[in-house]
C-alpha cells in the first residue's frame, strides 16, 4: 500500500490562524468574556467546544458555548472567499502525490468552512479524503482525526507522516503512533512543537517541500 501525508489544514495549509485567533476573541468578547489573544492562539486547532472549555474552565456558564461558537462561525465565515493558502502548499501536496503518496486532510473544520479552506487550497485533485470534525466524536489532541485518516487512506501508522503546526497536531499524532512533522507557519513556537512530539520542524510548506528528498522522506524511524 503506498504511504500516507497526513495534513491539518489551518495554519499548516492555509495562513488563517490568526483570523481565528481575531474572530474568537470579538466572539467571546461578544459574550462579556475578556480572554487574551495569546491565550486563544495557543488554543487553535482545538474543535470549537474544546476550545472554549479550555479556554473559560469548566465553571463557566455552559448556556454561552452556543452562542460563543455560533459567533466566531459567522464572523470568520465573512473571510471564506478570501482564506490565504501558505507559500507552497499546493505544490507540496502536488509533489508528494507525484511520488506515490496518498494525501489525506486531517481538520477540525467541518462544512462551509472546510469548503472554503478547500478552494483556497485548489489541490482537489491530488486531495484522496479528508477526515473532518464531522467524522469523529473526539477532536484533537485525541488521535481519533489521526486514526480516521489512516483508515482513509488505508494505510498503517508506521506508512504515514502527519504534518500540522499546533502542539494539539503533535499529540494526537504521537497518540496515533504516527511520525510527525511541524511548520511554524502557525505561529507556535519550535519550542512547545518538539515538546508536544514534533520529529522535525520546518518554516512552512515551501521550506517542507525543499528538503523533501533530502531530508523527509529519506526519514526513516
Amino acid at each position: 500500500m503506498a504511504p500516507a501525508a497526513l495534513f491539518d489544514v489551518d495554519g499548516t495549509l492555509t495562513d488563517t490562524n490568526h483570523l481565528h485567533v481575531i474572530t474568537w476573541w470579538e466572539a467571546f468578547r461578544q459574550a462579556g468574556q475578556n480572554v487574551a489573544m495569546h491565550d486563544i492562539h495557543h488554543a487553535v486547532g482545538l474543535g470549537s467546544a474544546d476550545l472554549i472549555a479550555h479556554l473559560l474552565g469548566d465553571d463557566r456558564d455552559h448556556e454561552q458555548d452556543d452562542e460563543i461558537s455560533a459567533a466566531h462561525s459567522t464572523l470568520y465565515g465573512t473571510y471564506f472567499d478570501r482564506l490565504p493558502a501558505l507559500n507552497g502548499a499546493r505544490d507540496l501536496l502536488h509533489a508528494l502525490h507525484g511520488r506515490g503518496w496518498r494525501i489525506v486532510l486531517a481538520t477540525s473544520a467541518g462544512g462551509a468552512e472546510l469548503g472554503a479552506l478547500r478552494r483556497a487550497i485548489d489541490a482537489d485533485d491530488v486531495i484522496a479524503g479528508i477526515a473532518s470534525a464531522d467524522d469523529v466524536d473526539a477532536g484533537k489532541p485525541a488521535p481519533d482525526p489521526v486514526h480516521h485518516a489512516l483508515d482513509i487512506a488505508e494505510c498503517a501508522p508506521d506508512e504515514a507522516l502527519f504534518v500540522g503546526d499546533t502542539v494539539w497536531d503533535m499529540r494526537a499524532a504521537a497518540r496515533a503512533g504516527v511520525r510527525s512533522i511541524a511548520l511554524l507557519s502557525g505561529g507556535i513556537p519550535r519550542r512547545n512543537l518538539e515538546e508536544a512530539g514534533a520529529g522535525a520542524v520546518y518554516a512552512d510548506p515551501a521550506e517542507l517541500l525543499e528538503r523533501l528528498d533530502s531530508e523527509v522522506l529519506t526519514d526513516k524511524r
